[in-house]
């Protein structure tokens, strides 16, 4: 890679980074090429990029980025998208399947997340499941209120 391309590479990472929600780092060291594919096809499906990348360069654009006191070191990749629980849960789901692929550390809403935090984040309901859950609570009711109305139907009807 010639310093121009690097220089293009970084402000393009930067940019990413800048724009996403959540950046987490993971060991990928001993995995084959289809698993890292298998990877790369689930977090696709969610908007959430993953890539390996050089360390130095990634620490520039990081810098660039304005995240700071993420520990960079080692064989790392980087998975990073605007949603933090789709992040998060893209890596949690693959390290339950994979024993190789490790969560070290990440850069969710803001804030230097352990393993641990972002294990927890992986386990709360989406966007979405929650308004199902808020809308299924609405209807309740109504549902209910029908139920008594069509049982009081029949037993009219019954009684006629």
């Amino acid at each position: 890679m010639t310093r121009q391309e690097k220089a293009e590479f970084i402000n393009s990472l930067t940019e990413e980074f800048k724009s996403s929600d959540a950046l987490i780092l993971c060991d990928y060291k001993g995995m084959n090429v289809k698993s890292i594919e298998a990877l790369r096809i689930k977090a696709k499906d969610l908007g959430v990029k993953v890539r390996v990348v050089k360390n130095t360069l990634a620490l520039i654009a990081m810098n660039n980025a304005g995240i700071s006191g993420v520990e960079v070191k080692d064989t790392n990749i980087f998975v990073w998208g605007d949603d933090q629980l789709g992040v998060t849960k893209v890596v949690a789901n693959f390290a339950k399947d994979n024993a190789i692929f490790k969560v070290k550390t990440g850069f969710v809403g803001g804030e230097v997340a352990g393993a641990e935090k972002i294990e927890a984040l992986s386990k709360m309901p989406s966007r979405n499941e929650l308004i199902g859950m808020l809308l299924s609570t609405w209807m309740a009711p109504i549902t209910n209120f029908t139920i008594g109305l069509d049982a009081l139907r029949a037993k009219k009807q019954e009684s006629a």
